[in-house]
């Protein structure tokens, strides 16, 4: 008797160590559903051996028929024995839960739980243990402060600091569809943004994703980009130039097909939600269409060549067009290329070129942008963007710029501020130029801008962008040459 439950105990001790450590030490090479059903074998062993030893125990000795109060008392503490064993099975089958935890926590998991700082965002994203269904909860909030100095008219001499983004939302996915929810509280309003839900499949063998809903446009490479992932405080001249009159954001449909060295989008939009003609007239209507190449692609960097083109059906609702982009920093309303309104305006159409590329970790970017605007009552006009641009990550990280998609990303800061390290600092700087002579009394003007950025980690940044700046407008407030300088520093978080 003794040697057979001597046998049993270290038998039992080598199920509970296997039932305990193997799952996690498999967990790195086996799927999660292998693991689960390992964990269920070792349990089944484990109550196997529980039952073959509370028969060993249960046995008499010969001639003895009952049970007697002795019996009993001397069975107490193999009572306390079996107690640990089932408690050893409940905590291997607790371990279940644990080993997907722990699945989930890695980089390289399926598994459920959370991870922190998925696409260069601070928030959390979670999942469930087969993957199906992910939420993340979204937002960013940016803070300007802004000055202006040199002009000769003082009403362009002003400081001031305001929110230029404070969006709060979520997104996430069910299998193949995913969706996304986002509100922007800026400029004492609340306008809907990235609000559309998408599909991802495979057409002809490429990724492609659809949206449905109100999205952001495929319009040159800061166009295509969000506005915190740009590297200067304000989008270049050729995509605000060149920008539809539905701007960057349109309630429609769009396709974004992705190869290994290319991509393609096709888009149908009307206006967003917050437009101002929306429910009393037709919505103005834009088909755009973009494409990007890269030549020639490496592991030190890439060569991008892209192209864009838009046709617009303007709606009823619009009598004129008169828009002048910002040429500095958003807060200063009063620097800008004016130029006489287009009335009674019927369609208008755009199209702009890209070509730049990244080495290591050195980027350059030149864009240009045309827009057209008919008439009614008058002959077209166009307007014309232009810009160059390069950067130097000082820290040696590799640009945000993606060769996949053909826009600006977040940066993988190397060595982040809030690990003990100095994050990542980038020299940037870009020349913009404003050509609106082609309409009645148009202007023209330039900006030079110097930008440093640094990324405190992957989702936070500080920038400092200087801007010397020049006009000549034939129209408005502020008519004839004129010059300048502004500062303008930001603070950001994406989450």
């Amino acid at each position: 008797m003794k040697t057979r439950k001597s046998r049993l105990y270290p038998a039992i001790a080598a199920v509970l160590f296997a039932g305990t450590s193997s799952p996690l030490l498999a967990a790195e090479h086996v799927t999660n559903a292998e693991l689960l059903k390992l964990i269920k074998q070792q349990a089944a062993q484990i109550d196997d051996l529980k039952k073959r030893l509370a028969a060993v125990e249960s046995e008499r000795q010969p001639g003895t028929t009952q049970p007697t109060a002795a019996n009993a008392a001397v069975n107490s503490p193999d009572d306390r024995r079996q107690a640990q064993v089932d408690a050893a099975i409940a905590d291997t089958r607790e371990s279940e839960l644990a080993v997907a935890m722990a699945r989930g926590g890695s980089t390289q998991s399926s598994g459920g739980g959370a991870r922190w700082g998925r696409g260069g965002e601070a928030g959390p994203t979670f999942r469930s243990d087969d993957g199906f269904f992910t939420f993340k909860p979204d937002g960013r909030l940016l803070l300007d402060f802004t000055r202006t100095k040199g002009s000769d008219y003082d009403t362009r001499n002003i400081s001031g600091a305001q929110i230029t983004s404070a969006r709060l939302g979520g997104e996430g996915t069910i299998g193949n569809i995913g969706y996304h929810i986002e509100a922007d509280f800026a400029d004492n309003e609340v306008a809907l943004r990235q609000t559309y839900l998408t599909y991802t499949t495979k057409v002809f063998g490429n990724t492609t994703k659809f949206y449905l809903g109100n999205f952001l446009k495929d319009l040159g490479t800061e166009g295509s980009s969000e506005s915190a992932r740009v590297p200067f405080m304000l989008r270049n001249a050729a995509t605000a130039v060149g920008q539809p009159v539905i701007s960057y954001f349109g309630m429609g449909g769009q396709m974004r097909m992705y190869g290994s060295n290319w991509h393609y989008s096709l888009s149908v939009s009307g206006n967003a939600p917050n437009s101002s003609t929306s429910g009393s007239y037709t919505d103005t209507t834009t088909y755009l269409t973009r494409a990007h190449w890269n030549p020639w692609k490496s592991q030190d960097g890439f060569l991008h060549v892209g192209a864009w083109y838009y046709y617009e059906k303007i709606s009823d609702g619009v009598t004129s067009i008169n828009n002048t982009p910002a040429i500095a920093l958003d807060y200063n309303d009063n620097l800008a290329v004016s130029a006489s309104s287009i009335a009674n305006p019927t369609q208008d159409h755009g199209k702009g070129f890209e070509l730049g590329g990244v080495m290591r970790n050195v980027w350059m970017m030149t864009e240009y942008g045309k827009r057209t605007i008919d008439s009614s009552t008058a002959d077209s006009v166009s307007r014309h963007g232009s810009s160059f641009a390069a950067g130097w990550m000082i820290t040696g990280e590799a640009p945000g710029f993606s060769s996949r998609s053909g826009s600006w990303k977040a940066v993988k800061v190397n060595d982040p501020v809030t690990s003990g390290g100095w994050g990542a600092f980038e020299l940037a700087g870009r020349v913009d130029h404003y050509d609106y002579t082609g309409a009645p009394r148009g202007g023209t003007g330039k900006s030079y801008t110097l930008g440093l950025n640094w990324y405190l980690n992957d989702w936070s940044r500080l920038m400092l962008n200087y801007i010397h700046w020049n006009t000549d407008n034939k129209v408005g407030s502020f008519q004839g040459p004129d010059s300048g300088n502004s500062l303008g520093v930001r603070a950001q978080v994406v989450f």
